[in-house]
């Protein structure tokens, strides 16, 4: 790859991303995997669930984003859920890890209503390879080597209120804000996070024996940095087949695909296509890969 391709990229990321207090990642199979995100959603199901989550960000660029996720959550007894969760992010010169617990409590309301209220707590390892700044002729504060190897305690809370057809949840996953590389007049700086708000929800139409419709939504803010929106709509067949498009707004469109086997093992594949990319004639778009195993 041609070095200017790569200093596009990396200044592509530089003047959005950081400048932006760094949105967390994003994952267009939000609606499979909430633990992530909102710990109310530990324990919901039926049962102990296993999942795995693959997202690589412009495929045929060298070093350029990649996240890998692994969820899991159980119930304990009939009001509690538990869950785990271990999150792996990687961005050219930064990289982080974050290893999360889960605690749920669900509230009746009816008989088909229920309120679950979740918290999280974990830790969080950030790396910043300064010196690679340098590289791409982008200066950066000496006081950047304070966060080289960072380690963090963090926690977040949310509430996940489900019906048989519909949900609606609300969460902040990380509501402490630890250091972290931000830039300021072209020079990189060391800074902080910023606190991440998600409103989510989800409806189940049923069109006949065999078919559903599933439309879901999910609004995510961080203060200075534009509000995301994304809007999925899918189509479901005999319980067995999930299909449809993903709408994030003004960013990008993709397509999912979910096959299901006998409701214990769910496998989705989505490929996105974003509007506007710095690298679009090098790039080969966003793959994400999702495994979802219900024990």
């Amino acid at each position: 790859m041609k070095i200017i391709n790569i200093y596009s990229v990396v200044m592509m990321l530089i003047g959005i991303n950081i400048l932006s207090a760094q949105q967390d990642p994003n994952f267009t199979f939000y609606m499979y995997n909430m633990n992530l995100i909102n710990p109310a959603f530990a324990g919901a199901n039926d049962g102990p669930n296993l999942g795995l989550n693959v997202r690589s960000q412009w495929a045929s660029v060298q070093g350029a984003p990649e996240t890998q996720s692994f969820i899991f959550g159980t119930p304990l007894g009939k009001k509690v859920g538990l869950g785990i969760s271990i999150v792996s992010d990687k961005t050219f010169i930064e990289t982080q890890t974050a290893l999360s617990g889960d605690f749920s409590y669900k509230l009746p309301l009816s008989n088909t209503l229920d309120l679950y209220l979740g918290i999280k707590a974990g830790f969080n390892s950030y790396d910043v390879n300064a010196a690679g700044l340098i590289t791409y002729g982008i200066a950066s504060d000496p006081s950047l080597m304070d966060i080289d190897g960072q380690f963090s305690f963090n926690a977040g809370l949310g509430f996940y209120l489900k019906h048989k057809d519909y949900y609606i949840a609300f969460s902040m996953p990380k509501i402490l804000t630890p250091d972290r590389l931000t830039q300021d007049g072209g020079r990189a700086r060391l800074g902080t996070d910023k606190i991440h708000y998600y409103a989510t929800g989800g409806y189940t139409i049923n069109l006949s024996s065999k078919f559903t419709l599933k439309p879901s939504a999910m609004v995510h803010y961080v203060e200075a940095a534009p509000i995301s929106i994304e809007l999925t709509a899918l189509i479901g067949i005999s319980n067995r087949i999930d299909f449809g498009a993903s709408y994030r707004y003004d960013e990008s469109i993709s397509g999912l695909f979910i096959f299901k086997t006998k409701n214990w093992l769910e496998i989705g594949y989505a490929y996105e296509v974003a509007f506007e990319s710095p690298v679009r004639n090098i790039d080969n778009g966003t793959h994400e890969i999702l495994f979802n195993l219900k024990l």
